[in-house]
């Protein structure tokens, strides 16, 4: 099988740029306060240096992204490692350089700068970024959207709830919910009057599913923290007699890096059903596609072999047949890159979005905001919880809009602080797309209603923001819609990850939470 090579510039090969010349100006700069006594030419040096070689692998961050204090004690530490730097002054930077599931080389052997020249880059991005970011600003106040949608909180507790995944069956003849929680490492059902109608040990934690019928493909993620063990696994189950879920060994892949979804398609068009796999990883990822070779027997095939893909679609983008394939990278070099399926196992790769490094992406859709028949993209970010734990105001929901040839320009953004995943779909049923989006870090001292909004369409990519009460009941990792009761309207599902950082406050109520929240659709159409 012949995969496409790919011109990409990996962590553990930094391509040099040739020699560059620049002049050093004192007026160029406007230092923050708190590092006012930086030289000029340390600054205008380190800015020369960063463009070298912090853009070998991502896209190059702006300093006004972030604060001083983030970068000097986050950022640029967890960074130095990638440029063979591991110690520096008084400072240990925390590395994998001895993790097992690493490659000896993985990193530089030797520094490809010196200290010198890597203080200088440390005094551009601590001097010239600002002491604080701003906060955000949005267009219309958050309105109380009682009226949208009505809470339902299930009997069915457990001590700690961490729900990793939440998913409505829309295909069972009787709708049905399936959840699963990271700390019992069950999957459970529910009827759709919240009955638990099954529990399966799962032993891991699932954090996606694809349903066909009765058959059950999970995608269990290992370990949910950060990690280069390859622990992941994705396996089958199905409804025996007894109407309760058992294993079906027809499919079952391991040693997988942190995967997050599974998708079925025939990949190569030879009538077999192959699986496309996120493997989000950690420092080591990749999106990969396993082979159907018959007789239970697959062969995995890596289309990026970097880590962070966290969400992808299989459709026929160009209309030939084949199946291409639409996927957000959220870690490193972020962004949305499409496969195009040039058949035989072959995909030509296109980077269509791409984001800053410290972006923190979280997920998209595709949803034809327009109705020009082709789809736009949905997009959050809003990933708090590693180097850089400040509220930003560039976190939230937005919306690309496609221009007939897949070149994407964003025509929308709604500010909300910790912005995880935003659903599009016709929530009141007036036939255009409404958007709802949780948060999982929230600005829940200042602004709690952040949680779960709902943003209704009012036309021309106008959206009013509502919450709905009880969603602050939750810390909500996950999300579902789909018309749950039967009745033709969408509803909404939050699963509840009560775990949180020491910065992130409010777990003690989240943990006496429910695991799971049914927003009902109440609207009048």
């Amino acid at each position: 099988m012949t995969l496409i090579k790919q011109n990409i510039l990996t962590p553990r090969y930094i391509v040099l740029s040739g020699l560059i010349i620049f002049i050093l100006s004192c007026s160029n700069f406007k230092k923050n306060a708190s590092h006012a006594a930086i030289p000029d030419s340390n600054i205008a040096k380190g800015k020369v240096l960063a463009t070298k070689y912090c853009q070998s692998c991502h896209m190059l961050p702006d300093p006004s992204m972030l604060d001083s204090k983030h970068w000097e004690t986050g950022v640029l530490p967890g960074m130095g490692p990638w440029l063979g730097i591991f110690n520096y002054g008084f400072t240990h930077y925390p590395s994998s350089k001895n993790d097992v599931n690493l490659d000896p080389h993985f990193y530089p052997s030797q520094p490809v700068l010196n200290f010198q020249e890597w203080q200088c880059i440390i005094d551009y991005y601590t001097a010239v970024s600002p002491d604080t970011l701003k906060g955000q600003q949005r267009k219309y106040a958050v309105k109380n959207g009682s009226f949208l949608f009505t809470p339902t909180f299930p009997a069915f507790k457990i001590p700690l709830p961490s729900i990793t995944l939440v998913k409505i069956d829309t295909e069972a003849s009787v709708r049905q919910l399936i959840i699963s929680d990271m700390v019992t490492k069950n999957i459970y059902r529910f009827s759709n009057q919240l009955n638990l109608i099954d529990t399966f040990r799962n032993g891991g934690t699932a954090v996606d599913i694809e349903i066909h019928g009765q058959d059950f493909t999970f995608c269990n993620i290992g370990v949910m923290n950060p990690n280069n063990g390859k622990y992941g696994n994705i396996f089958r189950t199905s409804l025996g007699e007894n109407d309760k879920m058992k294993v079906d060994s027809n499919v079952n892949f391991s040693k997988l890096a942190r995967p997050v979804q599974v998708i079925s398609s025939d990949l190569n068009a030879d009538g077999k059903m192959d699986y496309l796999v996120c493997e989000y990883g950690n420092l080591i990822g990749a999106l990969s596609w396993m082979e159907n070779l018959g007789n239970n027997n697959f062969e995995r095939h890596v289309l990026r072999g970097l880590p962070g893909a966290i969400k992808a679609y299989v459709r026929d983008v160009n209309h030939d047949g084949l199946p291409d394939i639409w996927v957000l990278f959220a870690q490193g070099e972020e962004g949305v890159f499409l496969f195009t399926n040039k058949g035989h196992g072959k995909f030509e790769q296109e980077q269509v979005l791409r984001f800053p490094p410290i972006n923190g992406s979280s997920y998209f859709e595709l949803a034809d905001f327009n109705k020009d028949g082709f789809p736009d993209i949905l997009y959050t970010c809003g990933d708090n919880a590693d180097l850089s734990a400040v509220l930003k105001p560039y976190h939230g929901v937005y919306i690309y809009i496609n221009d007939g040839s897949n070149h994407f320009k964003q025509q929308y953004f709604f500010p909300m602080h910790g912005c995880f995943k935003a659903m599009a779909r016709d929530f009141d049923g007036d036939g255009d797309l409404d958007i709802a989006a949780i948060s999982f870090f929230a600005d829940y001292a200042n602004h709690p209603e952040e949680s779960f909004i709902y943003l209704e369409n009012k036309g021309n990519l106008d959206f009013q923001p509502y919450s709905i009460a009880g969603t602050n009941s939750g810390r909500w990792l996950t999300m579902d819609a789909a018309d749950f009761d039967g009745d033709g309207k969408v509803d909404v599902v939050l699963g509840n990850f009560s775990i949180a950082p020491a910065f992130v406050k409010g777990a003690a109520n989240w943990k006496q939470g429910p695991p799971f929240l049914v927003l009902k659709n109440i609207i009048k159409k």
